[in-house]
């Protein structure tokens, strides 16, 4: 069952054309990856599919619901990591949860629970109650999808989810996101410029290049389709797109913040 339908989605700004006339379906319970180069469109498409930003023509149905019609119905039933830190520094994990789970607007009654809850699933319990600004890179970003869970969305978009992160943090958040489409059957539609984690985690991808998908299928099946014999996903990706992707890392919670900057800065 497809919980994610995007027909023809396309948005331009001026002259440009971002995205052009995507289309694609996602199925319940998948891991999805959008990869491509910087400028590609791939934070322009979340941005549409999180009806943070309105397309220029198109559709897409999130759990049925429209982004045009039903932007409410559609953020009921998705989760948010952006790229840009989403938590408040000065204020504990535990508070940043909490103001969220009032924005969600969850029962009072079992509030701190379900937050305490939350924070315990992405192993942060220890730390619930220190300051954002004392945690690690990956810390932060375990502590952003335990935010964007708490309402229990059946669809989660995280938006570079690993920018920034060293190799044992970046290994922990993948832990974690596995444990959420295991425990909670949460479907994950991620972007990416490591190739590595796109293929420990998607069950399939699609490759963005100038606003148009060029490249579709499992990791395995994308492989082949260069020829296979030893190809890796990076070889498919320089393959379709001509190009070579630019991995930044980093450490705790200020290295964090200037990665996914910079980020964001590059498209």
């Amino acid at each position: 069952m497809s919980i994610l339908e995007i027909d023809a989605l396309t948005k331009q700004f001026g002259a440009l054309t971002a995205v052009n006339a995507l289309a694609l379906t996602v199925e319940a319970g998948e891991v999805f990856g959008l990869l491509g180069p910087n400028g590609a469109g791939k934070s322009t498409t979340i941005k549409m599919l999180t009806t943070l930003l309105p397309p220029t023509s198109g559709e897409a149905r999130v759990a049925g619901f429209s982004i045009t019609r039903q932007p409410a119905d559609v953020r009921r039933n998705i989760g948010y990591v952006p790229q840009m830190l989403s938590t408040e520094g000065t204020l504990t994990g535990f508070e940043n949860l909490l103001i969220f789970a009032k924005l969600y607007d969850l029962p009072q009654r079992g509030r701190e629970a379900r937050v305490r809850d939350a924070l315990a699933f992405m192993g942060l319990a220890e730390a619930a109650d220190q300051q954002v600004r004392t945690y690690s890179g990956g810390m932060v970003r375990r502590l952003e999808i335990a935010q964007s869970m708490l309402h229990s969305p059946p669809l989660l978009f995280l938006d570079e989810p690993t920018v920034g992160l060293d190799p044992a943090a970046r290994r922990a958040v993948w832990e974690h996101m596995g444990r959420l489409r295991a425990e909670h059957g949460t479907t994950i539609f991620l972007t990416t410029h490591l190739m590595e984690e796109a293929d420990a985690l998607c069950h399939r991808v699609a490759i963005m290049h100038l606003g148009r998908v060029v490249a579709i299928g499992s990791p395995a099946a994308l492989k082949e389709s260069i020829g296979g014999n030893g190809a890796t996903l990076d070889d498919v990706f320089i393959h379709y797109t001509g190009d070579k992707l630019e991995v930044i890392g980093g450490g705790g919670y200020r290295d964090a913040r200037r990665a996914r900057r910079t980020a964001r800065r590059l498209g």
